[in-house]
C-alpha cells in the first residue's frame, strides 16, 4: 500500500522553515525532511536512503501525516514508562521543608535530615534521599 503525500503551499513553506530555523529535535527535522521528499514524488526506499532511516519508518511517518495531520506527523508520541511518582505539589512541599528552619540543635538542613523529616508526613513515607537531592537540585538549592 502506498502513501501519496502532496503538501499545500503553507505546509511547504512551513517544512522549510522548521529545517531551516531555530533549535529542533533531530528526530523532527528527520520527519520534516521526509515529508518534503515525499511531497515531491520521491520513493520510499530514496527517501529512506537520504534521510537514513529505515523505508518502514518513512511509511509511518507518510501515514501519521495522512492520518493525524502534520504537527502530530513532526512531533514525538509519548512513549511507555514509569509514571511521575511525586507532583508538582510534592516537590513544593520538600522545597518548602528545605526552606523552614532546621531541626533544634541543627545549623542547617542536610538531605538525610530532610528525608526524614518528610518521611513522617503523608504521602512521603517512601521518599528517598536521591528524589529529595533531584528535587532541590532543579530549584539550585545547595544542601549538605
Amino acid at each position: 500500500m502506498t502513501v501519496e503525500i502532496e503538501l499545500d503551499e503553507e505546509e511547504r513553506n512551513f517544512l522549510d522553515d522548521f529545517v531551516k530555523k531555530g533549535t529542533k529535535k533531530a528526530r523532527e527535522i528527520t520527519r520534516a525532511n521526509v515529508l518534503r521528499l515525499a511531497d515531491m514524488g520521491r520513493p520510499v526506499t530514496d527517501i529512506a536512503e537520504m534521510v537514513g532511516i529505515h523505508r518502514k519508518t518513512v511509511w509511518e511517518i507518510k501515514k501519521r501525516y495522512k492520518e493525524e495531520g502534520l504537527e502530530s506527523a513532526l512531533k514525538d508520541k509519548p512513549r511507555p514508562g514509569q509514571p511521575k511518582k511525586w507532583t508538582e505539589e510534592h516537590e513544593a512541599e520538600i522545597i518548602a521543608t528545605a526552606c523552614s528552619s532546621p531541626p533544634e540543635g541543627r545549623k542547617r538542613w542536610t538531605i538525610r535530615l530532610l528525608r526524614d523529616e518528610l518521611q513522617k508526613k503523608p504521602g512521603f513515607e517512601d521518599i528517598n534521599r536521591e528524589t529529595v537531592r533531584l528535587v532541590l537540585k532543579k530549584t539550585r538549592q545547595n544542601f549538605g
